[in-house]
């Protein structure tokens, strides 16, 4: 495969962006399905660096019979790190300025009337929410949500979780990001990038369907209001602040707190016509626009458009990304054989092109299993064979999701009547080389690669800006990633077809 270095360019007139203050640090709390991170960005000289103070194992637990986030250690994780960036920001001389959250989507707590979170949150790779997709949509045609909530049909959506619950009076319902936010300061808010991931939020109007509610017989305060990103959602507590150590006038500030919002607003795009991937445990394909696509064709092609930070439409399908990949290594560790990645993608690159693909979207991979054995039988169920082989796995992992990138690009191109010039590959994924090649050839479109941590980096960004540290749109915003970081640039080779 050809790969070009593309130069890090650094002038620090480009783009309206000011230095921080040396002493000032931003603390970003960035929560993946697998893992989390508390990462601290500086800003000096027109370019941004991120220091990982803390880094912590997460993933579903089995609690009471359900697939379920152990919320009490993964907040207890956010402490650690928050008394870790602390430390390393006192120890330079540095000043927290504050911090912001993201994580995954979809997923909530429900706390009652005294802040008590009632049980561990259920995790959207539990299957309870199967059985209720029929019942609601009896209540609301998938057409008529469509036209409204813009969301993609995900069978675990928040609005089909929320129909299996048996009791909501008195509770109310806390994304992830926001419950870390509310123990942080005791301010119940809902950011709007994840709100938009619920499927009771109006794409239009940006703001509850409130009759979407009352459809599903739902309280109309089951959710806090609605804050957006770079507004302060609160202080932290005086007890939390002594405990980590930093000023209880520290602010938390809403960023794109579902993470992909974050992701995105870091895409060091210089172009205007972009598509995106956010490669990660999931894979997120689409585009940013100025409005979103609510048409009947978008709908059975089952897009779905969020929010951005400013505003934007993330307009963007959710597919399945490198859980396939992670959850065959941990099988493969089980089993004794450990190959380190590099290597596997290496074997996987030389062999050659044409083998088995995968549908890597289908439900059937989101439960955690022995992964290897199920690709085995996906393919063995379209009368294909797959040897029994790590690399030959691998390759077709890597194929799949290539396939369904290149697939996703041109439907969302032609659904938003908008014309790709380049493909930016962002997070863990921009690391894969050969995922990424085979990106540019499939999708036939040029791939910049980079930077993995987009999603830290727009967290960062955007409390930047609430501090007035940055100024400027998403455009200067992406001025300074590309200043901050070396790109791989990934063109299209046709041989390998």
């Amino acid at each position: 495969m050809t790969a070009q270095q593309n130069r890090k360019t650094a002038p620090a007139e480009a783009g309206a962006v000011s230095a921080a203050p040396a002493s000032r640090v931003f603390a970003a709390v960035d929560i993946g399905a697998s893992s989390g991170r508390v990462i601290l960005g500086r800003l000096a000289e027109g370019a941004v660096e991120l220091e990982v103070v803390h880094r912590f194992p997460n993933g579903v637990v089995e609690i009471d019979g359900g697939l379920r986030w152990d919320f009490d250690a993964l907040f207890a994780e956010v402490l650690k790190g928050l008394t870790a960036a602390a430390t390393v920001a006192a120890v330079q001389g540095e000043q927290v300025a504050s911090i912001g959250i993201d994580t995954w989507a979809v997923d909530y707590g429900l706390v009652d009337a005294d802040g008590k979170l009632t049980a561990q949150p259920y995790s959207y790779r539990d299957d309870r929410s199967r059985a209720a997709v029929e019942p609601v949509h009896r209540k609301l045609d998938p057409a008529r949500l469509y036209a409204t909530t813009g969301l993609q049909f995900l069978q675990f959506n928040t609005l089909y979780q929320l129909a299996t619950e048996p009791d909501l009076a008195g509770l109310q319902a806390l994304l992830i990001p926001d419950l870390i936010a509310f123990q942080l300061t005791g301010r119940r808010r809902t950011e709007a990038t994840n709100a938009s991931t619920t499927g009771l939020f109006d794409a239009v109007a940006g703001e509850w369907a409130a009759e979407f509610l009352t459809a599903l017989g739902l309280p109309k305060d089951l959710f806090p209001p609605l804050v957006q990103p770079g507004e302060t959602v609160g202080t932290l507590l005086p007890g939390i602040a002594a405990q980590v150590g930093l000023a209880q006038d520290t602010p938390v500030v809403a960023v794109g707190s579902h993470d992909t919002a974050s992701a995105v607003a870091a895409v060091p795009a210089q172009e205007e016509n972009f598509a995106y991937i956010s490669s990660g445990t999931w894979s997120l394909v689409g585009l940013e626009l100025k409005h979103p696509v609510l048409t009947e064709a978008s709908r059975e092609a089952n897009f779905t458009n969020e929010r951005g930070v400013d505003g934007t439409i993330r307009y963007l399908k959710n597919m399945g990304g490198l859980w396939l990949l992670s959850e065959c290594q941990r099988t493969w560790a089980q089993e004794g054989f450990r190959p380190e990645l590099t290597a596997l993608l290496t074997a996987a690159a030389a062999l050659p092109p044409g083998g088995p693909h995968i549908n890597p979207d289908d439900p059937y991979f989101i439960a955690p299993d022995n992964m290897p054995e199920r690709i085995r039988a996906a393919v063995r169920r379209v009368g294909d064979v797959l040897p029994d082989d790590p690399a030959a796995i691998t390759r077709c992992i890597m194929d799949s999701l290539a396939t369904g990138y290149g697939r996703t690009i041109r439907d969302a191109e032609r659904l938003a009547d908008r014309s790709v010039d380049v493909v930016h590959v962002v997070g863990g994924g921009s690391q894969n080389r050969l995922l990424c090649q085979l990106t540019a050839d499939i999708a036939g479109r040029k791939v910049v690669a980079g930077p993995v941590e987009a999603t830290a980096l727009g967290n960062i960004l955007v409390q930047a800006r609430a501090a007035g540290s940055v100024t400027g749109g998403l455009a200067e915003l992406r001025e300074l990633v590309v200043r901050s970081h070396d790109l791989q640039v990934f063109v299209p080779e046709l041989s390998r077809l």
